[in-house]
């Protein structure tokens, strides 16, 4: 680890915890903190561990996923900005999910007793990070009010947006999503079964609104693919 190095050097997605505070705020969390640099498969955070510090992601994506009856679910993906372990950090209780580094993470450690007592002094930064909770489940419901809702590919086609806006790279006429993902992941992201999460994905190509590789997904009409995604 390293000592934190000036927030400049990080683009905070659009939406996320980093992005909303004030610059005065990330400087100072920052400054609570050590930088350290996670190789693409490595954990952050193993669900179960009763270790209580928080991470600030800097660069790269995180995948966070929980054992559901054995089976790795993929529940959610952290971008630069996010925060992850805030729930341990603020709750004392072991960790609810694993975190693993996509690609090379940058993260920000702080200790839990550096952040609640940052907290304990900021009322109103201690509020955004509830506010981050807040929606957090909020996003998790929604998802779960979907799988009763909506077809398996018009859920695909909402969460695939959703990832795209956030993790995808322009690629001359197409947006790379920036994380890889397997059709297991996907499949327990739209709560589904893998063959008939596939047979969404062939629906979406033939829509001509996404193409596929190995572990690739590139959108290939944002604009239309939030249309079929959007309630009816």
């Amino acid at each position: 680890m390293s000592a934190a190095p000036p927030d400049d050097d990080a683009a905070w997605s659009a939406g996320s915890f980093m992005d909303r505070v004030a610059p005065t705020t990330r400087r100072e969390l920052l400054a609570l903190g050590v930088t350290r640099t996670v190789s693409a498969g490595r954990r952050l955070l193993t669900e179960g561990a009763r270790d209580t510090h928080v991470e600030v992601i800097r660069r790269g994506f995180v995948k966070v996923t929980a054992a559901v009856d054995g089976t790795e679910r993929l529940l959610a993906i952290r971008l630069p900005g996010d925060l992850v372990g805030e729930l341990a950090a603020m709750t004392g209780h072991g960790r609810t999910a694993t975190a693993t580094a996509c690609g090379d993470v940058v993260s920000t450690v702080i200790r839990q007793a550096d952040f609640l007592a940052y907290l304990g002094g900021h009322p109103t930064v201690a509020a955004q990070v509830t506010a981050t909770v807040g929606e957090r489940l909020r996003w998790a419901n929604t998802r779960r009010v979907d799988f009763a809702a909506y077809p398996v590919h018009v859920r695909l086609a909402r969460v695939l947006a959703d990832i795209a806006a956030h993790c995808g790279r322009a690629d001359d006429d197409e947006l790379v999503i920036g994380v890889e993902l397997s059709h297991t992941e996907l499949a327990t992201l739209v709560g589904a079964a893998t063959d008939t999460t596939q047979r969404a994905l062939r629906t979406l190509r033939a829509k001509r609104l996404i193409r596929t590789g190995y572990r690739r997904i590139a959108v290939l009409d944002l604009t239309a693919l939030r249309a079929l995604a959007a309630p009816r």
